[in-house]
């Protein structure tokens, strides 16, 4: 019998095995074997599972011979795993069958999800608050302060103005996430963007002491893309150069000519915005675009940061079959790059 049970394991495309009446593995195939121990076979299904909530489901299955379904968890040495594991009777043998189907990549995701949730709830209660703390203060001892009124009222518009940035960067993540799939089509130059962003950004970068130089190539470099979406993407890496960056005087932008990019394996453009200000620890450095991450989350705060720009870069970026890359040295500065393909390959990643 258990010749015949390891050959119908065999054919299941996730980690099965099976456990006779005596609650011994009887079979398990290979992944089944990777998994969970490769001296499985013939040993009592307690001491190799362990787990209560799979052990309770396997002995009620064993008991009444209906299905039932658990959890199980589990580390490749790498990181964290969870299984769904099935119980079902296989009556011709008279064995009940294991099959362990990896959910990691749901758990993952339902753990994002409630971490977006307790962020954004974080985020807006702070600004909240404050605005109900001054409301009641007005309303009270502060009613005929005049003096204390306006300061109030300017807190306010400030916690007000925090929380219009954040909702307006939930609707542009939002909208950037829906739209990343469809491959952008017009074509843009992107010289005459980046001179319209430099503009922009330039009475910003002298009221903080900084001077933003571009080196721009001839003829102007012309791409498939999304106007507005690039532009956010150069918008928020130089201001948050200027916010950052500015203690070292000197930001600058860098379009390289085009040329056969390795990361594309096409021909593409590199971006690179440079500053000279303290710099980012290396700790922070893969986490950077991640929702909400601050590497200074004081700061970020105070300079009216909402944590989400560089995630909305990343999306932007990802649209248009990109990459993006940074790299930093503490004291040093800091240069984010981004290569783009000239024209986007929707089958590409």
């Amino acid at each position: 019998m258990n010749d015949a049970a390891r050959q119908s394991l065999d054919v299941i495309p996730m980690p099965a095995l099976a456990i006779d009446g005596s609650q011994r593995i009887v079979a398990a195939n290979d992944a089944a074997r990777s998994l969970v121990g490769k001296g499985i076979e013939d040993r009592n299904f307690i001491t190799m599972l362990r787990q209560p909530a799979l052990i309770d489901a396997v002995e009620g299955t064993l008991s009444d011979s209906q299905p039932r379904v658990a959890t199980w968890l589990s580390n490749d040495g790498v990181r964290d795993m969870t299984f769904e594991v099935t119980a079902r009777v296989n009556t011709h043998l008279r064995l009940i069958v294991l099959c362990f189907r990896d959910i990691t990549h749901l758990e993952q995701a339902g753990q994002m999800r409630r971490d977006f949730v307790a962020n954004v709830s974080h985020e807006l209660r702070t600004p909240l608050t404050a605005l109900m703390g001054f409301i009641e203060t007005l309303r009270g001892p502060a009613r005929n302060d005049e003096a204390a009124r306006d300061r109030f009222l300017d807190i306010m518009e400030g916690e007000a103005g925090r929380m219009n940035r954040l909702v307006g960067d939930l609707l542009s993540l939002s909208r950037v996430e829906d739209e990343e799939r469809v491959k952008p089509r017009d074509q843009v130059n992107l010289n005459d963007l980046m001179s319209s962003v430099l503009r922009t950004l330039t009475p910003m970068a002298q009221e903080a002491g900084a001077a933003l130089r571009a080196d721009l190539p001839e003829p102007a470099v012309v791409l498939t893309g999304d106007p507005d979406q690039l532009m956010q993407v150069f918008t928020n890496l130089i201001e948050n150069a200027i916010k950052y960056g500015s203690s070292g005087g000197l930001i600058s932008v860098h379009i390289r000519p085009p040329e056969r990019d390795p990361s594309l394996r096409a021909m593409g453009v590199r971006v690179d915005v440079t500053d000279r200000g303290p710099g980012i620890d290396a700790i922070h450095l893969p986490r950077l675009t991640e929702r909400f991450y601050r590497a200074d989350s004081h700061r970020s705060r105070a300079l009216g940061g909402t944590g989400l720009g560089l995630a909305i870069v990343k999306h932007i970026i990802n649209r248009h079959r990109g990459r993006l890359r940074v790299e930093s040295v503490p004291g040093q500065g800091s240069q984010f790059t981004v290569i783009l393909p000239l024209n986007p390959d929707p089958t590409q990643g």
